[in-house]
């Protein structure tokens, strides 16, 4: 999940050029129709004639180049694999269809020919070169709170600072009559206050800096503040009788702009906004391109200045004061109902391996949904959209690597309601329910924004929630703990750190991640390795001793029959003779040849983010293992089958890593068969523990090559 995998967190919304009214997590084709007219309403602006550019100096372009940059102008005006603001990014809207316009000093193409007073006044006023009115989308309301000064820069770098690139505008296809701009004028008249930014006097320089770029160049509230019958801000600051308003929060399409109001500390909104991730949320979306392409490199003086005004809003109406500290944090508990619910049995097999049964994520991996804001809005907008489309993690200097979570589209509206609705209750987070009805009309909209947004594939594994329904549902639900809880439930059994579930994914339900679907039809079987034929039991006891390098479980003991009863229920329908999609891991081509080199360097590039930068494996800060070591005496031994180079390249190749694309359910896989097979080489001979009895492995049947002993 996400955001929640982050949820919509406050950032710096864009300046010239930046989609406004757009929603945190929102993307190009789903902003809101104030949104999406921003970038081309601004581009209209600057592609009037410039008549005479005054020279400016490097000092002043290199000013006008942070505004730009605090502003995100390139996320509009720059079109995916095309030449930086050179337009182009479509921009679909309720009204019809726009692309963005070309913002380089191009003199035939862009906005070569613009002087300084009809680039100021197309900012402050909206009023284009040629007379002709803005749309209010873009946010000139906003920019006329810019000061000379940097209006001036901001002027200077798009003039001089950007190499000027030939590349017409592609015309816009707005309905009637949204192309009709005549009543615009009226608009101005009624909403626009053009009075620059006036610092207020009972206040210190960094709550007064920070409300300049929260309220002029940022135009926060273009998405954050709730909007009146002509689409008009309700307010633009936090002063006057209306000033409540401010940054309360909108509904835009389909997503939640939350609210900003005193959201977070200081501290947690300035790591929000420079690494995209804090204890709260993680950055998603749109949001993700604004922290990507602006917040990350703001001044760290601007960041504060930017949180110290935010903080000092009161919560707004009907708004509770937000948390210090994650409810994750305070508590660390699993819901009551996790394993007793459908729900909670759905968040086992879909969302705890990221996002953990105590709801407190992974740091700096995967974001909290305790205490998250998109989990616990009124408006469950934006935890819909992202549960059924996916998010990514912002890419930057702190986080480098991008974690992505699938979208969730093959779930059903039942399925996903009975999911988010346990999200939203659980760990305190006080969220209302989620219907069926709510999931199905998001996904309406979704769909209509973009037809192949949602993954409508069938996911035919069985649903642990509907162990539920059976007769012996409480032993089936111990079975299953057992394989995800394995050294918690089982420490005398279990000499290492790892579960069942490390090697079996989700519970053993994914597709090539060793799943049991199916398994305990296939037993009895002859097994190579022991030379003899084997029983289930026989078989997850060899797990126990090798895998886990533990201990057997009695063959008769009550764990066992509970593990077996699981299985059985996994077997479903399944016949020996049947041919189940996705059982067991694959294979990797045994004409390649290991580079333990380039294993290495990928580990340390792809794995040790998770696994440890020495094999040791992650650990929370309670120092609960969270993922499991891979070498060293806490890890498997030498029999396992996980330490032989060939069975672990197949494992890697199709599960590892997880959140790394948005192949459903875990983003699992993306290595080249020649990439997993270095990686598995580097890592299975890496030192751990010895297995005595391997002396009496494959007796009768040829061992194979790339066995440890």
């Amino acid at each position: 999940m996400q955001d929640l995998h982050s949820g919509p967190s406050p950032a710096l919304p864009a300046a010239p050029g930046r989609l406004s009214g757009t929603s945190p997590n929102g993307t190009a084709a789903a902003r809101g129709w104030r949104g999406v007219l921003a970038g081309w309403a601004i581009g209209l602006c600057l592609a009037a004639t410039f008549g005479q550019a005054r020279a400016a100096d490097a000092a002043s372009q290199a000013r006008g180049d942070y505004l730009a940059r605090l502003g995100d102008c390139v996320a509009c005006h720059t079109t995916e694999g095309g030449k930086p603001m050179a337009g182009g990014r479509e921009l679909a809207t309720p009204f019809g269809k726009l692309y963005s316009t070309n913002i380089t000093p191009d003199k035939e193409t862009g906005i070569g020919n613009y002087t300084f007073a009809q680039f100021d006044r197309a900012m402050r006023q909206g009023v284009a070169a040629d007379g002709h009115n803005l749309y209010p989308a873009m946010p000139y309301p906003s920019y006329a709170k810019m000061t000379g000064e940097d209006m001036q820069a901001l002027y200077a770098y798009l003039m001089q600072g950007l190499a000027p690139v030939k590349q017409a505008n592609q015309p816009t296809a707005m309905r009637w009559p949204f192309n009709q701009r005549w009543g615009l004028s009226l608009w101005n008249w009624a909403f626009l206050d053009a009075t620059p930014f006036q610092p207020d006097a009972g206040k210190d320089a960094t709550w007064n800096r920070g409300a300049y770029l929260v309220q002029g160049l940022g135009h926060c509230g273009a998405c954050h503040t709730p909007r009146g019958l002509a689409f008009q801000e309700k307010t633009m600051s936090e002063s006057g009788r209306k000033g409540q308003h401010f940054l309360a929060g909108e509904t835009v399409e389909s997503w939640r702009a939350l609210s900003l109001r005193g959201l977070w500390t200081v501290e947690d909104t300035v790591l929000f906004l420079k690494t995209g991730q804090n204890r709260f949320a993680t950055a998603s979306g749109n949001m993700a391109e604004v922290i990507h392409h602006s917040t990350q490199h703001v001044k760290d003086e601007d960041l504060v200045a930017i949180a110290t005004y935010l903080k000092s809003l009161p919560p707004g109406e009907h708004e509770l004061p937000a948390p210090s500290v994650p409810r994750s944090e305070i508590a660390g508990k699993v819901p009551g109902n996790l394993f007793s619910s459908r729900g909670g049995l759905a968040y086992v097999q879909f969302c705890s391996d990221c996002h953990r049964q105590d709801g407190g994520g992974v740091s700096k991996i995967f974001p909290p949904l305790a205490g998250n804001p998109a989990v616990m809005a009124k408006d469950p907008a934006t935890l819909l959209h992202i549960t059924l489309t996916g998010w990514k993690t912002a890419a930057t200097a702190a986080h480098p690597r991008v974690f992505t979570m699938p979208g969730f589209g093959r779930l059903n509206d039942q399925e996903l309601a009975e999911l988010l609705s346990f999200v939203r209750a659980g760990w305190g987070n006080g969220g209302e329910t989620v219907t069926a009805s709510q999931v199905k009309k998001m996904r309406a909209e979704v769909m209509k924004e973009d037809p192949k947004a949602l993954d409508s594939s069938k996911f035919e594994t069985p649903r642990l929630a509907d162990m539920l329904a059976k007769p012996n549902a409480e032993q089936l639900v111990r079975g299953m703990r057992l394989h995800l809880e394995t050294k918690d439930l089982l420490p005398q059994h279990v000499g290492n750190q790892l579960n069942c579930s490390s090697c079996h994914l989700n519970a053993g339900t994914v597709a090539d991640g060793s799943p049991f679907v199916g398994v305990s039809a296939f037993f009895p079987s002859y097994a190579p390795r022991a030379g003899r034929i084997i029983s289930l039991e026989d078989r997850i006891n060899g797990c126990f001793k090798r895998s886990m390098n533990g201990k057997p479980l009695p063959v008769e003991s009550a764990d066992m029959k509970a593990m077996v009863a699981y299985f059985d229920w996994m077997k479903g329908a399944t016949k020996p003779e049947d041919k189940v999609p996705g059982r067991g891991i694959g294979k990797i081509d045994r004409s390649l040849k290991p580079n333990a080199d380039n294993g290495k360097k990928l580990y340390a590039e792809q794995c040790a983010v998770c696994h440890g930068a020495d094999g040791e494996g992650l650990k929370s800060a309670d120092g609960k293992m969270v993922y499991p070591p891979l070498w060293g005496d806490e890890s498997f031994n030498i029999g396992a089958g996980m330490a032989r180079t060939y069975t672990a390249a197949a494992f890697v190749k199709r599960n590892m890593p997880i959140g790394f694309h948005g192949k459903f359910p875990l983003g699992q896989g993306g290595l080249s068969d020649q990439e997993a097979l270095d990686v598995a080489e580097y890592f299975s001979h890496q030192p751990r523990p010895d297995f005595p009895e391997k002396v009496k492995d494959w007796p009768k049947d040829k061992k194979p090559e790339d066995a440890r002993y």
